[in-house]
């Protein structure tokens, strides 16, 4: 089986491949029914160390996400128990900020939340767009306290790196040359959730000084794969990612093979669905 292909961010080799985990833990981007699908069907360490089992064993070997959230963090565990292999974790906590937060600076919060991360074995940590969106200053075409966050990131061993859902905040980190090793950043061919036109977005993530982990790549189930995988890889530079999320093995698998497929020039064998509709247009046996 071919390994799936890989880059390196802040000197640490990782799949160009991210295992996205909104969907193991009720982040459907859809409605409150299929949150709570999710968290009634998916949301366990078996389901989901089942789900990592599969990446793991095609060389998807990074996931992004809540590691504080314990079906995660022991799904992980139980995932590198199965198959002898390690996986590497983008881990993006939430680290709350208040109307002191930019004159302030982050204090003993945070520094509670990051020492929950190391201890937890996070290899990079990214503050979450919820944290760092707040900081971003149009004025000064800065993002406030960011390179705090990122002294307290290195102090512990893990890497930075710049999450966020704002375009911006790519062109202000590498202006100011904020210490960040990689940005998360939104992109997908229908514009779900970006700020701005896709073009933008790609021109932002192209021009990037830095490897670029993309989101969404499927807008949260709205766009199929084969539409979402075939622009995403055809557009991106060799060194970005793109972050990718299931709720079932055979699900993870299928992306995987579509994904290959697509960056090796060939013909994936994706067995299609079936709909009574088609039935005239299969050929005959």
């Amino acid at each position: 089986m071919t390994a799936f292909p890989r880059t390196t961010v802040g000197g640490v080799s990782v799949s160009r491949m991210i295992i996205g985990t909104n969907w193991f833990l009720g982040f459907s981007h859809t409605s409150a029914a299929k949150d709570d699908y999710i968290k009634t069907h998916v949301m366990d360490r078996t389901r989901i160390a089942d789900i990592l089992e599969v990446f793991l064993n095609s060389g998807v070997d990074t996931v992004m996400g809540l590691i504080q959230r314990p079906q995660l963090w022991e799904g992980i565990q139980e995932a590198q128990q199965r198959t002898g292999k390690k996986l590497i974790v983008v881990s993006t906590p939430g680290i709350p900020v208040s109307p002191e937060t930019p004159l302030q600076g982050f204090g003993a919060e945070a520094e509670k939340i990051l020492d929950e991360e190391q201890r937890l074995g996070a290899t990079f940590c990214f503050p979450h767009q919820g944290t760092t969106d707040a900081l971003v200053d149009r004025c000064t075409r800065r993002i406030r306290h960011l390179d705090q966050l990122s002294r307290m990131i290195r102090q512990r061993g893990m890497v930075p790196g710049l999450s966020t859902h704002m375009p911006e905040s790519i062109i202000y980190a590498d202006e100011s040359g904020a210490d960040v090793e990689t940005y998360i950043s939104l992109y997908n061919s229908m514009g779900f959730l970006m700020q701005v036109e896709v073009d933008w977005i790609h021109h932002v993530i192209t021009h990037a000084k830095k490897p670029v982990m993309t989101i969404k790549p499927m807008a949260a189930g709205q766009l199929r794969p084969f539409q979402a995988f075939n622009f995403v890889w055809n557009t991106l530079r060799t060194q970005d990612m793109v972050t990718v999320g299931t709720m079932a093995p055979k699900e993870a698998q299928e992306c995987i093979d579509l994904s290959l497929g697509i960056l090796e020039r060939r013909d994936a064998e994706i067995q299609l669905q079936e709909t009574r509709s088609k039935a005239s247009i299969k050929p005959k046996a």
